[in-house]
């Protein structure tokens, strides 16, 4: 009777801790692109050019990201997604995770577009 029941909770205890397992990639993702946002903001609101803060942002983003940069005069924004995309269920859709910073943009800093 205890084989019975648990080979009916071993499957069902596999999936909790596949779907935790990806919640922690998913999660981690997130806050390497809050990460990378923040860098490249602060690097576009000081004046670099605009290779060097998608380079900067890069360095930080997970692999794959995709950095957008809008500069203002009065503000800087950074985008940082990526597409996520389970090894173990190639059927599924990506999730996608990101994350934007807006820093004020210093005088004299406007990057050129």
């Amino acid at each position: 009777m205890v084989t019975a029941e648990m080979a009916t909770a071993l499957p069902a205890l596999v999936v909790v801790v596949g779907a935790a397992l990806w919640a922690i990639v998913a999660l981690n993702a997130q806050l390497a692109c809050v990460d990378a946002a923040r860098a490249g903001a602060r690097a576009a609101a000081r004046g670099e050019p605009a290779a060097t803060v998608e380079a900067q942002a890069a360095r930080t983003a997970p692999q794959g990201a995709r950095v957008t940069l809008t500069a203002g005069p009065e503000e800087t924004k950074v985008e940082v997604t990526v597409a996520l995309n389970p090894l173990w269920l190639r059927g599924m859709p990506p999730l996608r995770v990101g994350a934007t910073a807006v820093s004020a943009t210093e005088p004299q800093a406007l990057i050129p577009p």
